[in-house]
């Protein structure tokens, strides 16, 4: 996944519903049978996609088959199947990047027709967040699950324990990490093995010291701005914190997608874990009396002197659903997708703690499993002046394992900051 986007993959196999995701026979899409292939990322939101399909099988002739690959995994084995007899008829992404070679190979169905037949598959969603799936003025993604804003979360009974409030600012989460090292707690939980959680501090760190513009003309081809001061403020300050021994001496033995580092977070070894906001769905299925009673979470701290507003957010806009162009029931899958802004799709997101964008959301957020955290969540990615793409999925998938393995170097001594730099400057054009 991220692959962040999308929380622990929990020890699923690769399994579910009906058949495996690669077996034979696999999709309408090679087969022309009876049903539809639906491809999600393994984790905790699977509930609500498997009560989905069953709500469309109820009266649908099409049946949906839904197949999931575990979350580590899902990426590279979508790259396998997509152009196979294997392939999905539809399947889970990121948009962005992550959508961008499949359609410059054709792969993909453009959703124009159908949006044109419903426009409530446009309409129903917040415009943000659905325009990041359109590629070249075409829409190839439908909004699914919720919007994941990358969080600072916390235990609260540590941070009591501690005498420590939540930093607001980087000096206070400084002091903080002293403190909680003279306690002999690890101040951050990081899931270093999956890399990508790592990857969550340089976006928070180079969007508060020097706004999403850096980014964004990184982005655009301009490599010089990796080389610029702000990079190397940024850097500066990453390495200051891991000199600190703010994630402990281990972190990239422990992942977030075996339920490792959540699991220092809950049983209070960690005070911190920056996490997107997926992590509360995976907390309430894996220690749910925590989860009920002392996460805690706020935004990114502000950083004195930097050109990023504090409102600003890192993280994915949401997950959507792409669909096939061989796929052999384009119909069937457009009803599917219909269910993606129904009243049950919405109240049963907000009951796993996931915020959907859908227009209609605000008017659920009391039925969620936590309504303060839902109208947080809410209230943050409403507000904010700028909502990043995380770096891997705005990138295509080339750029994935560089940018991963550039992150996991610097943080463990291996890269010092001229080569991150040069190993950015390096990256595959987007």
């Amino acid at each position: 996944m991220k692959r962040r986007a999308f929380a622990v993959a929990l020890g699923l196999s690769l399994v579910t519903v009906g058949v495996t995701a690669c077996g034979s026979g696999g999709s309408s899409a090679g087969g022309g049978s009876n049903t539809i292939h639906v491809l999600v990322y393994g984790d905790a939101s699977n509930k609500v996609e498997k009560q989905l399909v069953e709500t469309f099988n109820k009266t649908s002739k099409v049946k949906v088959v839904l197949d999931t690959i575990p979350g580590a995994d899902y990426q590279s084995k979508l790259n396998t199947v997509i152009n196979t007899p294997q392939a999905p008829d539809v399947f889970f992404n990121w948009g962005g990047g992550s959508i961008q070679p499949y359609v410059k190979a054709d792969l993909l169905l453009p959703l124009d027709s159908m949006i044109e037949a419903d426009p409530g598959l446009k309409s129903n969603f917040l415009p943000s967040v659905f325009d990041t799936a359109v590629i070249d003025g075409k829409s190839y993604g439908i909004p699914m699950r919720g919007t994941q804003p990358v969080l600072l979360f916390n235990n609260k009974k540590v941070l009591a324990a501690a005498g420590l409030s939540v930093p607001k600012t980087w000096d206070e989460l400084l002091n903080a990490v002293a403190a909680l090292k003279a306690k002999g707690i690890t101040p951050f939980a990081l899931g270093g093995g999956d890399q990508w959680p790592t990857l969550m501090w340089y976006e928070y760190v180079f969007d508060r010291v020097a706004g999403p513009e850096l980014f964004r003309k990184a982005l655009a081809g301009d490599k010089t701005a990796w080389e610029s001061p702000e990079s190397k403020q940024a850097l500066g300050m990453l390495k200051q914190l891991v000199d600190a021994g703010a994630f402990g001496s281990n972190f990239d033995s422990v992942k977030f997608t075996d339920g490792g580092s959540p699991a220092l977070l809950a049983k209070g070894k960690a005070a911190f874990e920056l996490m997107g906001s997926w992590a509360y769905a995976t907390q309430q299925d894996a220690s749910p009396d925590f989860a009920k009673n002392d996460l805690g979470y706020s935004a990114f701290p502000s950083v004195a002197g930097g050109k990023g507003d504090p409102a600003n957010l890192v993280g994915n806009t949401n997950n959507f659903y792409s669909v096939l162009k061989k796929t052999k029931h384009p119909e069937a899958a457009a009803a599917f997708l219909k269910l993606m802004y129904s009243d049950e799709f919405v109240q049963a997101q907000l009951a796993i703690g996931n915020l959907p964008t859908t227009t209609n959301t605000e008017h659920f957020l009391d039925t969620a499993a936590s309504p303060a955290y839902s109208k947080y969540q809410y209230g943050l990615v409403k507000a904010a002046p700028s909502f990043q793409l995380s770096w891997d999925q705005a990138y295509p998938p080339a750029a994935t394992t560089p940018i991963h393995t550039a992150v996991q170097q610097f943080f463990s001594g291996k890269l010092d900051v001229d080569g991150f730099i040069k190993a950015m400057q390096a990256l595959p054009a987007s």
